[in-house]
């Protein structure tokens, strides 16, 4: 069942007293007080808080979306989208509806943000003509004071979250279902293109070809190890020695590009006088870092965890939505998980404070209580990534989780305690050595004070974090070093790394595309879409992709550029704080795009399709085979189809493991993503998400790849 949205006004934010609201429900209705959440878990959680009085119950998240398989929006009527109960979710709103009925009131409870309020919206549209008191309900943490403040503060939907995700849900059907044609026409049919995920692979496929066109080139450094004269305070030969980098030449920073240039530096070097220039000793701190944020969580559980951003985000929901904890029950670990902010709340900052004076002792909190700004265009509406309880030490709960909910809940918890303590302070030497017309440096650090890295002990925290210590004997200004051996070494520059989840997520956020609860969705879905694979940590786009990539950037460039992507960011922001109708935003939007649309299906009719040439010749015909793209993948056609219908799977020369099947492994495509399956199907069933498991190389290629089960890095054999 369908229906057209309502327009929808500003924000009708108005706070009422839960407590004069009870008084009146109490005496007209019997039956208990409805609170809707999204997830089962959630509402176990906030169901022991509330007490007898409440029934929570989970709406599976979204109950309603635009149509599958047709536009769903009235152009000739403002963009007015339609919404349909999603499939399979009709059960669940007629269990809304029957509870809603025998309730005294209904209180919405979906996430504070804006899918949330738009989850509460339809529901509310679904109940409204049975129900008579419907209200909204935020909270940033799932804990028994943070609940009850906010049923003593309920107010009614945020209508302007409500229109930017509208408006968002709006574009990018716009976009979804005008350029997928294309792709079906050039390429395959059953492909797709989205508004973000066009221009996150976009950056994956540039990096690739940046990849591709990179010459190595080469340079030098040359260090000398040098020796200060033993005196009678020397322990040993060893340790008066000590090495320094070559950094200048006449005052001038000194670029060795050959081998040439080395051994003529080398020549110059080797009888010189080594005089130390200069010795200076500067105290320099190293301060925390601000409490987490989506895309600092997700970057931090990729470097340190090895979880990718799809994994990360699934274990901080159950961290956020409720932990069995023995004979406490069910808790809340964290604040909200997808935000932007690194603001905090006074209640937290003053039980971090009380621990770590309690646990360090004064000195390890600042004169001053850190402040964190956070960047520009913040929606500052939610905290920081932070623990519920700050003096709820990773240890004590431990018995009761999983081992991936401990290492990200420890991971959040040291972050946020450390983010409140004293700068660590490091001695810092620096030591200038002449030898002629040559400068060497040679320098090192000692840790005076350990500070907020107390909270680590040893642990690395940062790679901006200052680490190692001074291994260099005392010198003084004019002192006559020895020279012991020159040590040139040859490099050669490399090419730039592939984005791994880390670096894709941050420059995504960097660039203003996406928000925070869009980052680990945009990775998933172009996986899926067998766009991108990973290769060991690091993503790659596959010929599917770059083919893709090709005919959007060549057809659509404005749509997929990435000042145009984050300019839409900022637009649904400014709906969200009412300062943009979204109406107005759409048409700016759409009047030109389908414009561009026209003429580009006009000039698609005299392009052929997309295909890659492989080199191999039809054995049928002489002409060329080709790579192609079906329903199931990719896989070989001769250039003359149709006159020519040879055609024929892509093998991997893999064999099936399926005992007496004597078949190879091709690569598949089903709904979920790409597979290998028995090129003897339907005969042999074999299936397997990886071949990892099944070569050596690539077994060995594995070790230290990514953990995230829904992706094909990490996919146990499935056998029939």
């Amino acid at each position: 069942m369908c229906f057209s949205a309502r327009f929808i006004g500003k924000d009708m934010n108005e706070e009422k007293s839960i407590k004069k609201i009870k008084a009146t429900e109490e005496t007209e209705t019997s039956g208990k007080f409805l609170v809707i959440v999204e997830s089962p878990a959630k509402s176990k959680t906030i169901n022991k808080i509330l007490g007898n009085n409440y029934k929570v119950i989970a709406s599976m998240g979204h109950i309603k979306d635009l149509p599958g398989g047709r536009m769903g929006i009235d152009f000739n009527n403002n963009f007015n989208p339609e919404y349909c109960v999603i499939k399979g979710r009709n059960k669940q709103v007629e269990i809304i509806k029957s509870e809603a009925k025998k309730s005294k009131a209904v209180y919405l409870a979906a996430d504070p943000d804006r899918e949330g309020e738009a989850i509460c919206w339809h529901i509310k549209n679904e109940i409204t003509k049975s129900v008579k008191k419907i209200y909204r309900v935020r909270f940033e943490e799932i804990t028994d004071k943070a609940i009850k403040e906010a049923f003593n503060k309920i107010t009614d939907l945020d209508m302007n979250k409500i229109n930017a995700q509208q408006a968002r849900r709006v574009l990018d059907r716009i976009v979804g279902y005008s350029l997928s044609p294309v792709l079906w026409g050039k390429i395959s049919k059953g492909l797709s293109a989205g508004r973000v995920q066009s221009v996150a692979l976009r950056l994956i496929v540039e990096r690739e070809e940046e990849i591709r066109k990179f010459k190595p080139e080469e340079y030098w450094s040359i260090d000398a190890l040098l020796s200060k004269n033993k005196d009678a305070s020397s322990k040993s030969v060893e340790s008066l020695k000590f090495k320094a980098k070559l950094m200048k030449f006449k005052d001038e920073k000194i670029l060795v590009t050959n081998q040439a240039e080395s051994d003529k530096i080398i020549n110059d070097l080797k009888n010189a006088v080594y005089k130390v220039n200069d010795v200076s000793r500067k105290d320099k701190k190293s301060s925390p870092r601000s409490p987490y944020t989506t895309s600092m969580l997700q970057q931090d559980a990729f470097n340190k965890l090895n979880f990718s951003a799809s994994k990360t985000m699934r274990v901080a929901q159950k961290l956020y939505e409720g932990v069995e904890l023995g004979e406490e029950g069910s808790a809340g670990l964290i604040t909200y998980m997808r935000t932007d902010s690194v603001r905090i709340s006074s209640d937290a900052a003053i039980e971090a404070k009380k621990y770590i004076l309690d646990e360090y002792g004064d000195k390890y909190y600042p004169e001053k209580a850190n402040f964190y700004k956070s960047k520009k265009g913040a929606q500052e509406a939610h905290e920081a990534i932070r623990p519920t309880l700050p003096l709820r030490k990773p240890e004590e709960v431990a018995k009761y989780l999983e081992i991936d909910e401990l290492k990200l809940y420890r991971l959040i918890w040291k972050r946020f305690i450390a983010s409140q303590m004293s700068s660590a302070l490091y001695s810092v030497l620096t030591v200038k050595i002449d030898a002629g017309d040559y400068e060497f440096r040679a320098g090192g650090a000692d840790l005076i004070f350990d500070g907020f890295l107390a909270v680590y002990k040893g642990e690395k925290y940062s790679e901006e974090t200052i680490e190692g210590e001074s291994e260099i004997p005392s010198l003084e200004k004019g002192e006559i070093t020895k020279l012991v051996e020159l040590l040139p070494e040859q490099h050669f520059t490399k090419a730039p790394p592939r984005y791994s989840d880390a670096s894709l997520v941050k420059v995504l956020e960097e660039k203003g595309i996406g928000r925070p609860s869009t980052y680990a969705p945009i990775i998933k879905t172009l996986i899926a879409r067998d766009y991108i694979k990973r290769v060991v940590k690091y993503f790659g786009p596959t010929d599917l992709g770059e083919l893709v990539n090709k005919l959007l950037v060549e057809n659509f460039p404005d749509i997929i550029d990435y000042d145009f992507t984050a300019k839409m960011e900022g637009e649904l922001d400014e709906i969200e704080e009412g300062k943009t109708e979204w109406i107005n935003s759409i048409k700016a939007f759409y009047d030109p795009f389908i414009k561009n649309l026209a003429l580009v299906k006009d000039k698609m009719k005299h392009v052929n399709k997309e295909v890659i040439d492989t080199g191999q010749k039809c054995e049928k015909c002489g002409r060329a085979m080709v790579i192609k793209w079906g329903r199931r993948g990719k896989f070989l056609s001769c250039a003359g189809f149709p006159e020519c219908k040879n055609a024929k799977s892509i093998t991997t020369g893999v064999k099936c493991p399926s005992p007496d099947c004597g078949g190879e492994l091709i690569e598949r495509k089903s709904k979920r993503g790409p597979f290998y399956g028995c090129s003897k199907y339907p005969k042999c069933t074999f299936t397997v998400k990886t071949l990892k498991a099944l070569v050596p190389e690539q077994k060995n290629n594995a070790e230290g790849a990514v953990e995230d089960s829904d992706d094909n890095s990490n996919v146990d054999l499935i056998y029939p």
